[in-house]
């Protein structure tokens, strides 16, 4: 079958099982045209070592990452893959140091990471993961593709927004605190003077 057509089969992308080729983790020949074709019985998928990673947004939501761990299980075990670690974390998809995301990278007993969507890898710089992992010959696979580019891009700026919102709020909130203790250590300030008068 033509290399499109296996990446349609599998639910990759098609750079991926162009990098999959690249790399000789299929079967197949070139033809003179360019065309790839991978040989129909061909098992090297089954041989992907995985690395599931899953991440919710606050401790609120733990209970969507065990679902969202479990689904993604029941994804690899359907395609075949060896789950070589399961990574559950809590944290922004901005935050650039999640300590267990930087932990999983930094090991090389995989070969592929699987998410459920973009942003649950990282709400900005997902292609720059991409091809850091690509220089180490691993490879990410993204669960729910979106079928439509614009919807893709729309739920990315709909994430940043969010996250920075959740930013600013957070910084207000620290700003009331904190003219709330200035308040207090003046009124108590007042009063300490007027007693010692």
């Amino acid at each position: 079958m033509k290399l499109s057509d296996y990446a349609k089969k599998k639910g990759s992308s098609y750079d991926s099982a162009w990098r999959m080729w690249n790399r000789g983790q299929l079967q197949g020949e070139r033809l003179p045209t360019g065309t790839i074709i991978i040989f129909e019985d061909d098992r090297s998928c089954g041989e992907n070592k995985v690395a599931i990673y899953a991440r919710v947004s606050s401790s609120e939501n733990k209970s969507n990452l065990e679902t969202q761990a479990k689904r993604l299980e029941a994804y690899c075990i359907a395609k075949g893959y060896q789950i070589v670690r399961v990574v559950k974390e809590v944290g922004s998809g901005v935050n650039e140091h999640r300590k267990l995301l930087l932990k999983l990278l930094e090991q090389t007993d995989y070969n592929l990471i699987v998410v459920e969507h973009k942003d649950r890898l990282s709400r900005v710089g997902f292609n720059y993961l991409k091809v850091l992992l690509t220089q180490t010959n691993r490879d990410l696979e993204v669960v729910n593709l979106a079928e439509e580019r614009k919807e893709d891009l729309m739920q990315d700026f709909v994430g940043i927004i969010t996250s920075f919102c959740a930013r600013l709020y957070s910084l207000r909130r620290r700003n009331r605190k904190i003219e709330c203790l200035i308040k207090c250590l003046e009124e108590n300030d007042e009063i300490s003077s007027k007693t010692s008068n």
